[in-house]
């Protein structure tokens, strides 16, 4: 049987959407809100916020998402005043997707090119973050086992697709999935000596429910349109293989700028028979 092409959609904030609008709305392309990953969106009033973009997205068909905080703390934090903000943060953001109606919150992975680095010289290490994760993440996994909403883990700095994957596995908890970022693991494989992308694929399987589509030069995380020129991602190779991995994983463009020109970065990836 013949594989059916990804249905890309987009990362954005408020401000981008309604330029977007009639493509993402006639091809029921997914959407992923970007705008409570800010402080300032959580603990402010975010009514009215919350309120446009439910009318934005009212008769959109496709898959609704959102990118959870991260700005101020890392999810193996140790101190526990920091820990209760995190998790009021993370808290915050699950009741405004619960709003959306959203089948997802990105969260990220606290794993680094030091840990890769010193897991010899701390024995323990990895168990520690994960020990450190799972505290963190509990009531936040319980409350998004509630609301519906899979919690999806974003490789980062992640060196080491295998500890990204065993963080999940080990806490081992169904609501809580895999997130690729193909700019971050194309970063550590050329800046960290990490596996290239396609190994993170493999590595994810079927555990990844979601994807960030984004280029970069292997130097720096740019978030370029996929396939711009300078990026490194050999999308023939990866988006089939994310495709076959992990069928319905929803896949976000995720780009810093030109917003607009996504529909034409998209018919280009149609062209060669990558998406649609």
């Amino acid at each position: 049987m013949e594989m059916a092409l990804p249905v890309p959609g987009a990362a954005l904030h408020r401000a981008a959407f309604d330029g977007l609008r009639d493509w993402l709305f006639d091809s029921d392309r997914p959407v992923e809100v970007q705008d409570f990953v800010y402080q300032a969106n959580l603990t402010g009033d975010a009514l009215p916020l919350l309120e446009s973009w439910r009318r934005a997205l009212e008769g959109h068909r496709g898959r609704v998402g959102l990118h959870g905080p991260f700005y101020g703390f890392d999810l193996d934090t140790t101190d526990s005043d920091v820990r209760a903000i995190a998790q009021s943060r993370l808290l915050r953001a699950l009741e405004m997707g619960a709003a959306l109606g959203a089948g997802w919150m990105v969260v990220h992975s606290p794993f680094s090119f030091w840990h890769a680095l010193n897991e010899p010289a701390y024995p323990g290490l990895h168990a520690h973050v994960i020990e450190a994760v799972a505290e963190c993440l509990a009531p936040v996994l319980a409350r998004a086992g509630e609301a519906g909403i899979r919690l999806v883990l974003e490789n980062v700095n992640d060196a080491r697709p295998e500890a990204w994957v065993a963080l999940a596995d080990t806490i081992g908890h169904p609501a809580l999935s895999l997130s690729l970022d193909t700019g971050h693991a194309a970063l550590a494989h050329g800046q960290y000596g990490a596996p290239p992308v396609a190994a993170y694929v493999a590595a994810g399987g079927a555990r990844i429910a979601h994807a960030h589509l984004q280029d970069c030069d292997g130097r720096a995380d740019w978030h370029w349109h996929p396939g711009a020129e300078g990026g490194v991602i050999p999308w023939a190779e990866v988006l089939p293989a994310l495709a076959q991995a992990a069928p319905d994983a929803a896949l976000i463009l995720e780009v810093r700028e030109r917003h607009e020109a996504l529909p034409q970065t998209v018919a280009r990836l149609a062209e060669a028979g990558l998406a649609r």
